[in-house]
């Protein structure tokens, strides 16, 4: 089977049941599943006037092997969103699901194999480990969970990511790009059903942002992996089929969007 199918077919364990597999391996019945969604979802930081309202009542669905842009200016709540959404943070009021898994009904435990398990990430500051090499990084997550590394699997995402000659380097041995590189391959190692990526080219030269939104694109299109993509670049955005707006913690109308400049999808 080739490292693609493989993607696309993987599943694992969650507290007990079976994950579902990528979109490429779903039944029908499952398939109806949304990837994601939240209902009525708030974050507030503060209390009375002093109040900040990050998320004012966001109802979204990411359906499942769809590629999502989020653009919004500084502010907007879109990283707040994402976090809620994959667990990093508790929400106010309202509800988030992964699947049909609420996740507000995860003990801490819950909310780590989630993460672990279901989601890849992909930061703007890269948050490898320094004391690891490049190698170490990206197979992170597999010794994490205590399972062995798929090498067809790993070797096929160092190819696609140009990083082959960079596995014994650690992070200060290696540049913005390369660093961006690993931890892509990281998140994409345990062959996650979604993959959140927060301003994935923010600290990126173009021709590095290039190489990442295309093995996202790809993990995509090829892999049946569901992104979420928070950015404030129209050109990166275009790389998904999907763009959602926002705007003091609310999606809106791209026009009020003023991070929109019209880029082609």
């Amino acid at each position: 089977m080739s490292p693609v199918n493989r993607g696309a077919a993987a599943s694992s364990e969650f507290q007990g049941e079976n994950m579902e597999p990528t979109s490429a391996g779903l039944t029908e019945e499952t398939q109806a599943v949304p990837a994601a969604h939240s209902v009525a979802l708030t974050k507030t930081y503060g209390v009375g006037q002093a109040a900040v309202h990050a998320l004012a009542g966001i109802t979204v669905t990411f359906d499942r092997g769809r590629f999502t842009a989020v653009m919004g200016p500084s502010g907007s709540g879109k990283s707040t969103l994402m976090h809620c959404m994959a667990g990093l943070d508790r929400p106010t009021s309202g509800q988030t699901f992964v699947g049909d898994l609420d996740i507000g009904s995860l003990d801490d435990a819950g909310l780590t194999r989630l993460r672990r398990d279901r989601i890849g990430f992909v930061f703007q500051s890269f948050n490898l480990v320094p004391t690891l090499t490049a190698a170490e990084n990206i197979t992170l997550p597999v010794a994490l969970a205590g399972r062995k590394v798929d090498q067809e699997w790993f070797g096929y995402l160092v190819k696609e990511l140009g990083i082959g000659d960079r596995l014994t380097h650690r992070p200060n041995e290696m540049s913005g790009g390369q660093q961006q590189r690993v931890a892509c391959a990281r998140a994409l190692i345990n062959k996650p059903a979604i993959v959140l990526a927060d301003e994935p080219t923010g600290n990126l030269d173009s021709k590095n942002s290039v190489i990442v939104l295309d093995m996202l694109r790809h993990s995509n299109r090829e892999l049946g992996q569901t992104v979420l993509m928070i950015t404030h670049n129209p050109e990166a955005a275009s790389y998904g089929d999907r763009m959602i707006h926002m705007r003091d913690g609310e999606m809106v109308a791209p026009e009020k969007d003023p991070q929109w400049t019209g880029a082609k999808r």
